[in-house]
């Protein structure tokens, strides 16, 4: 599948990948900043952003589909950088082509399965009444209790078009059904030799040491740093701090 996908800039190319629920433009301050010396290209997953919908989202799939659009932009190397579900999807393509990846960047998460509620949140969303009329304070009341955390529903529903006929413009039925696979991890054949760095928020419970030997095994050139004041959103809790690790990641990045 050809994804959407916003690209700016010129130079050496960075693919930017957000995480379940999120679209290519949750990396709008990252890619601003990194234009200047970079093409940066921030990619919608297949059922995000403006992207097709499709059923399948195993991360080896969602890998290919990332390999497509490169290929159809005419980029054969680039720099990844994948946030949570975009992290495994970046983690699944350095090691299925490790050719095309010259540096890898993971965004708190670690090639290890989770289980963090995302049946609930899914379930909550779909139960929201769809009808005419419908407010942004209404649809955000709805998540109330699956979701506590104000921005985190703030996030959601951006996903949920209003108006006249209120509508989800991300492929909610088949996010949903593929909940387990995108909690999962189905660990790929190989390992990615390049450059690689694991970004945790500090306040994040994601990304643990005894991950670091797992870690390890897939990607041995391996370095961890964290983000102080940041939890599992760290590029938005503090976009100062994630953008100056990224910044010093792809300070030699040559494309």
């Amino acid at each position: 599948m050809r994804l959407n996908h916003i690209d700016t800039g010129s130079g050496p190319p960075v693919v930017l990948l957000h995480g379940l629920f999120g679209a290519a433009r949750n990396f709008g301050t990252v890619q601003r900043a990194l234009t200047p010396l970079f093409r940066v290209i921030a990619m919608d997953a297949r059922n995000h952003g403006a992207s097709p919908h499709a059923p399948d989202m195993r991360y080896a799939t969602l890998a290919n589909d990332v390999l497509e659009t490169l290929d159809a932009i005419g980029v054969s190397r680039t720099a990844v950088i994948g946030h949570s579900m975009g992290g495994k999807t970046a983690m699944t393509l350095a090691v299925m082509a490790q050719e095309r990846v010259g540096k890898l960047l993971v965004a708190d998460i670690a090639p290890v399965p989770y289980q963090h509620g995302n049946n609930s949140v899914a379930d909550a969303m779909r139960a929201i009444p769809l009808s005419p009329g419908l407010t942004r304070s209404e649809a955000e009341a709805a998540l109330n209790d699956a979701v506590p955390v104000p921005s985190v529903r703030t996030f959601l529903i951006q996903n949920l078009q209003f108006g006249p006929r209120p509508y989800w413009r991300i492929g909610l039925e088949e996010i949903a059904a593929a909940i387990p696979d995108l909690e999962g991890w189905e660990t790929p054949s190989g390992t990615y030799p390049g450059p690689t760095l694991f970004v945790s928020g500090a306040q994040s419970d994601y990304v643990h040491q005894e991950h670091r030997p797992l870690i390890r095994a897939l990607f041995p050139a391996a370095r961890f740093v964290s983000v102080k004041n940041a939890g599992h959103w760290l590029h938005a809790d503090n976009p100062a701090g994630f953008l100056s690790v990224v910044e010093a990641f792809l300070h030699d990045w040559r494309g």
